[in-house]
């Protein structure tokens, strides 16, 4: 894509003031950029004129739009952060530091078995970078897609760096936002890279069954078609085909045989509301047998990270094993970018109570871990030290949804104790806590919670923390209340107290000596 072509496809998404602006961005990029290439040979331009056409086409807000045309400038060219916030605002300077922070703490990256930097410094300017502005994420994803796009010009070795990085650190980043396409685009071409034999070997199977199976699939999709139509729903009907890496990792949970694997092709029905959603679901079950426990409804309760759908396997009278999935044009949009797809930041910041600081105001539910990650990036912003085990916890762990009695919903990491729960109501509920009832039954403080538990905490206003809470809370934002809590009522020193005592004991054997 030219520059040109990428000022044609803007001027359908942007006014013509935000298109002239990215027009000066573009000329700008370019001059600064002039004479670097890429591994390929192509002008360097050429990358960030990629990674813009991919925000747009994820419609991004203009200030994504023109911090992607620029995000490389700073890291690369003598162009500074000062120059570009004169220029085109302190937004777009903000998410190209942004953007510039998580590449210099990837760099730093040495040990990619874990998702997080192990360096405190690194690990800092990755947190602070993203929990400040989520859209910082989206466009350094955009930038990753592009760069795994282009990876066969890059030395081998280097190939397999940048795809374990991808698949360890990027997808999982993908995955948090909801965004199921691009999590999928970053897994497959990061496996082609990691094992190439494999990813063929299982490509050609994957097209072999494929072909047995997609004429009987047609047959099934017109039955419904038929039958849907009877009912007079307005809906669309189309195959999905399971993805090469997820495949992969399916065929490690059921041994290695794909006979155990029933979604390779799926069909996936989206119609106009979620009441639709239902009455498909109870057609498809009067046409075929389901298997009931491959019935999941992620409509009441969605996945962690948004993703809304219903699931239903069925055996046809042919003895053909079928999942489909139903969903709403809006869930499909969501499962499909994610956050990128519905961070309406024009509409935000057109009201009055958007700011970047409050923006987490404004998030779904299952994006409330991005309020937590704003709270851990001002403590580390402030040189608080955070264990890098807790934030791997809070941030990239398995995500659960748990009720309060009045139906509230929040969001935890999976393993979240009942303690982290009244924590995240309120520090007060959580100083109170005297005991827990989980769907009606009593909870111990050390059991882990599950997804879609109702939880109530029992308070006293005589209960009080104890220092063995410590070993029941789990997120770094109920331990930080509850450490604060324990050296107000003198249970447990202040790091600034510990930290004299330290002091004292060094000084007093320096004398001795």
């Amino acid at each position: 894509m030219n520059k040109r072509e990428l000022l044609e496809k803007a001027s359908l998404a942007y006014d013509e003031d935000q298109v002239l602006e990215l027009t000066s961005a573009i000329d700008i990029a370019s001059k600064a950029h002039k004479g670097q290439k890429r591994k390929s040979g192509e002008p360097y331009i050429s990358h960030p004129i990629a990674v813009t056409s991919t925000l747009i086409d994820w419609d991004m807000d203009i200030d994504s739009v023109l911090a992607g045309i620029l995000h490389d400038t700073v890291e690369d060219t003598d162009m500074t952060l000062d120059f570009i916030e004169t220029n085109f605002g302190k937004d777009v300077a903000f998410l190209v530091d942004g953007v510039t922070k998580i590449s210099q703490a990837r760099a730093g990256m040495q040990d990619l078995t874990e998702y997080l930097p192990q360096t405190k410094d690194n690990l800092s300017k990755l947190l602070i970078a993203v929990g400040q502005d989520v859209r910082v994420v989206i466009i350094k994803l955009a930038d990753r897609l592009h760069n795994l796009q282009t990876l066969q010009h890059m030395p081998a070795e280097k190939q397999t760096k940048i795809a374990r990085e991808s698949i360890e650190v990027f997808a999982p980043m993908a995955d948090r936002l909801g965004m199921g396409r691009v999590r999928m685009q970053i897994e497959e071409l990061a496996f082609s890279y990691l094992d190439p034999r494999e990813f063929r070997r299982l490509s050609t199977l994957l097209k072999k069954r494929l072909g047995k199976s997609t004429r009987k699939l047609g047959v099934v999709r017109e039955e419904v078609a038929k039958a849907l139509g009877e009912q007079k729903i307005h809906f669309e009907i189309n195959g999905r085909v399971k993805s090469i890496y997820s495949l992969h990792r399916k065929l490690e949970k059921v041994g290695g045989n794909i006979d155990d694997i029933y979604d390779l092709m799926a069909l996936r029905i989206i119609v106009d509301t979620k009441e639709d959603c239902y009455r498909v679901l109870g057609i498809l079950h009067t046409l075929y047998q389901p298997m009931i426990a491959r019935i999941k409804d992620y409509i009441a309760v969605p996945k962690p990270n948004g993703y809304q759908s219903l699931h239903t396997t069925v055996l046809t009278p042919s003895e053909q094993i079928v999942e489909f999935q139903i969903r709403t044009e809006e869930m499909h949009e969501f499962a499909e970018r994610g956050l990128a797809a519905s961070f309406h930041y024009h509409e935000q910041k057109k009201s009055k109570e958007y700011t970047r600081k409050k923006s987490s105001s404004v998030l779904p539910t299952h994006m409330q871990w991005m309020t937590q990650l704003q709270e851990i990036a001002g403590r580390l912003r402030s040189g608080e030290e955070i264990p890098a085990d807790q934030l791997n916890i809070d941030l990239f762990g398995d995500r659960i949804f748990v009720y309060s009695p009045r139906g509230d919903i929040y969001n935890l990491p999976e393993g979240a104790l009942p303690l982290d729960f009244a924590y995240l109501v309120h520090s007060d509920i959580g100083k109170h806590a005297y005991g827990f009832r989980v769907n009606g039954a009593i909870h111990s403080f050390d059991k882990p919670l599950e997804n879609g538990n109702v939880v109530e905490v029992i308070t006293r206003k005589t209960s009080s923390p104890r220092k063995a809470w410590l070993e029941q809370v789990t997120t770094t934002h109920a331990r930080t209340k509850l450490r604060a809590q324990l050296r107000q009522l003198g249970l447990i020193e202040s790091i600034s107290s510990a930290a004299a005592i330290i002091r004292d004991k060094a000084s007093r054997k320096k004398d001795k000596k």
